[in-house]
């Protein structure tokens, strides 16, 4: 039973949001087969027998934190000893004693995440446009993604301009050609030289030929790579590869404008490319209250449910997104092959650090909200489970949740002990809900094995987060002494022993075939020739999946899984030596004296940077964008890179590097930049000259002056509690 108590529902001795509580029960409740009293009864017991453990844990991380500090100060002055470091870090329970070997036995998980190697979008998904853009991203134009950015290069003639530039076109063109020749040659001569593609019969199955300019007809040359083919009207329309497990398709159409500019009617390739996409509730959101939530929640039972629109104006006309259907092909031996039109989805939570107001406990209390996100989460995925949306999520039957900022195998424990109770709250079988750990705090990577041992029945995903895990370097640290600038940062020891270390780790806990091994984000969705040129070093280095910004990033990193058999790989380092432990905790400590002009243009980077995230996330709720960089450069920004400027400006201001008239000085100086980069935004508001009233600068400058006082130098504190006075302003 329930009752309004000024704009809550109380209901099983919780006092709910009022909007929560009717999409709960209106929208996401029906047809799951959970009562809706049973709903929140589940969640009271929950929060009631777990949240004060939860307590605990942020407790012991704070301590853990209050120690290390104390070792740093009684040693001021005096270099680091590592041996004597790393033994106070065990006496005091930071780094664990690791245990037996160990290979983890999750079962039911989906091809996309056991066995395929390819990109992995992630996307905030309060925004139903983004959500749908990426969950339709399983499949991509190449022509479009390379005519449309900078990996073919605007020269000689190749501009991409106003309409349609047939050189440049001529380009991808040959590119894709090239393409096709690597991944699926033919026995002589090459696509590029095609005139025609039709099929032929060979011992009761198609095989594809291709005629050659030269007059001559020759076939793949390995044969098995036909995966499938399009006819319509009796003409063939589409063929369809695989290599390395990932399909490719060669659309034909000789009416169709491009198609007819090809001898042999070729008007796109198209590729497999987002095989996996994060519905993120995380750092790309700025969720801070429970309407926010609810916006949260109800554009992922929408994906759940397959019911999800976005609609938008573009050429002065109004479209309609939605969830792309499957899509299907006649198989060589003449059955019917239906492969998924859409990434498999998972969801990131929030971490176990936030409370949300929009259910309050029986004591009055904020509850964890990442309690409310697991129950609310899989209820919705329950409609995925039963089959009743539109398309199908899993077809293994599983919820792929991934967990944000977890300190240590204590916490995912924790987490594993929160699903289980979500699964008896619900009425599903035990391990339906999977868990894919971010490694991306310290205490999770120097004790990672035993973090996998804690999940070994649940795991199917594990990220080196460099951002955010850069961002806790810099504040476990933060007592020791200055830090490198930002960039060098990343080239120090500890960042190569930490990425080796996870896929070391991964391997001999048995991830391989079974789970996900994950590397991260792409940062700058401009420069998609520089990624093409880079990002093949993250199969290479074992990564059967990583992190791109956007539906074009994603075919485009999907060519890398193409030249790098990822699972040939990781057999080949199967047996190389382990990482160094000795290397991941030696801190990126500052080894020279900066000159003053190099320090002042660090900090205005780094203060123009939060600037431009914080900003949009107070002023306009938006959790994740393209912020231009001090050159103009646009990023894609999201907390984790919040993480990292805050804290690096706090740790020079700590050590003297700066003081705080020059912080504040550069902050203003910086602030007229951003605002100038806004300027064509009617959305935008001012930062100056009226910093004193602008609560977006206010926001930026205590993420900074409290960056030392922040648990873990985190920022949503601050970042909530600005973009609520910035929603009632």
């Amino acid at each position: 039973m329930s009752a309004t108590i000024e704009g809550k529902i109380a209901a099983a001795g919780l006092l709910i949001d009022k909007g929560l509580y009717a999409l709960v029960r209106d929208q996401i409740a029906p047809e799951t087969g959970v009562e809706v009293d049973r709903f929140w009864e589940g969640l009271a017991a929950i929060v009631r027998d777990l949240e004060p453990h939860n307590r605990a844990l942020l407790l012991r991380r704070d301590q853990l934190q209050a120690q290390i500090d104390q070792w740093h100060h009684q040693r001021e002055g005096q270099p680091l000893d590592g041996a004597a470091y790393r033994a106070f870090l065990a006496e005091i329970g930071y780094l664990l004693p690791e245990g037996e070997p160990c290979r983890i036995s999750t079962e039911d998980v989906d091809p996309e995440i056991a066995r395929l190697a390819g990109p992995q979008l992630v996307v905030p998904v309060d925004n139903a446009r983004y959500a749908l853009n990426a969950a339709n991203a399983r499949w991509g134009s190449l022509y479009d993604a390379l005519y449309g950015t900078d990996v073919i290069p605007e020269s000689g003639g190749a501009e991409k301009g106003d309409a349609y530039n047939q050189k440049r076109g001529a380009l991808v063109v040959a590119r894709c050609a090239a393409l096709l020749d690597e991944v699926a040659p033919l026995r002589g001569g090459s696509h590029g030289q095609a005139v025609h593609y039709s099929l032929t019969d060979g011992m009761g199955r198609k095989e594809l030929a291709a005629k050659l300019e030269s007059g001559a007809e020759v076939g793949l040359a390995d044969p098995a790579q036909l995966a499938g083919y399009r006819e319509e009207g009796g003409r063939l329309r589409g063929v369809l590869l695989c290599h390395h497990g990932l399909h490719l398709e060669i659309q034909i159409d000789h009416g169709h404008p491009i198609g007819s500019t090809h001898p042999a009617g070729v008007k796109d390739v198209v590729l497999e490319a987002a095989l996996t996409t994060i519905q993120d509730c995380e750092d790309s959101v700025a969720a801070v209250d429970a309407q926010d939530k609810a916006r949260v929640y109800a554009n992922w039972c929408g994906l759940m449910r397959g019911t999800l629109e976005a609609s938008f104006a573009k050429g002065g006309r109004t479209l309609v997104r939605r969830l792309n259907p499957d899509r299907q092909f006649t198989a060589p031996d003449g059955s019917v092959l239906v492969l998924p039109g859409r990434s498999l989805l998972l969801v990131r939570h929030v971490s176990l650090h936030m409370y949300t107001d929009a259910v309050i406990a029986p004591s009055g209390e904020e509850i964890p909200e990442a309690f409310l996100d697991a129950m609310v989460i899989t209820l919705a995925a329950i409609h995925d489970l039963k089959g009743k949306g539109q398309h199908r999520n899993s077809r293994k039957g599983s919820i792929y949740v991934v967990k944000p900022k977890m300190h240590g195998p204590e916490e995912v424990r924790a987490t594993v002990a929160l699903f289980g109770r979500v699964e008896q709250a619900l009425g599903l079988p035990a391990r339906t809900l999977k868990i894919g750990i971010m490694d991306e705090e310290r205490r999770t990577t120097v004790n990672l094995l035993e973090c996998i041992r804690s999940a070994r029945e649940r795991l199917v995903f594990i990220n080196t987060g460099f951002l955010d895990r850069t961002g806790d370097e810099i504040h476990t640290s933060m007592e020791l002494g200055p830090v490198f600038p930002k960039q060098e940062i990343r080239k120090q020891p500890w960042l190569g022993a930490y990425e080796d270390w996870n896929v070391n780790t991964g391997i001999a806990a048995g991830l391989v075939g079974r789970a996900q091994i994950g590397k991260g984000m792409w940062t700058m969705p401009d420069r998609m020739r520089e990624m093409v040129e880079t990002k093949g070093g993250h199969p290479r280095a074992g990564a059967t999946t990583a992190w791109v910004p956007s539906p074009t990033a994603a075919v485009l990193h999907a060519l890398h899984y193409h030249q790098v058999e990822v699972y040939g790989r990781l057999a080949e380092m199967a047996n190389r030596q382990r990482a160094s432990l000795e290397a991941i905790l030696t801190p990126p400590l500052l080894d020279r004296s900066l000159a003053r002009e190099a320090i002042q243009q660090e900090l205005d980077n780094n203060a123009q940077g939060i600037l431009g995230y914080v900003v949009r996330w107070v002023g306009q709720g938006i959790g994740c964008s393209k912020v231009p960089d001090i050159n103009n450069v646009g990023l894609m920004e999201d907390r984790a890179t919040l993480r990292i400027s805050s804290q690096h400006i706090a740790n020079w201001l700590r050590h003297g590097l700066v003081d705080e008239a020059q912080v504040r000085a550069t902050f203003e100086r910086m602030a007229a930049v951003v605002d100038r980069q806004n300027e064509g935004d009617p959305q935008y508001r001012n930062m100056a000259p009226g910093f004193a009233a602008s609560l977006e600068f206010q926001a930026a400058q205590e993420l900074v002056f409290a960056g030392c006082r922040e648990p873990n130098g985190y920022t949503e504190r601050v970042l909530h509690r600005y973009r609520r006075r910035a929603k009632a302003r």
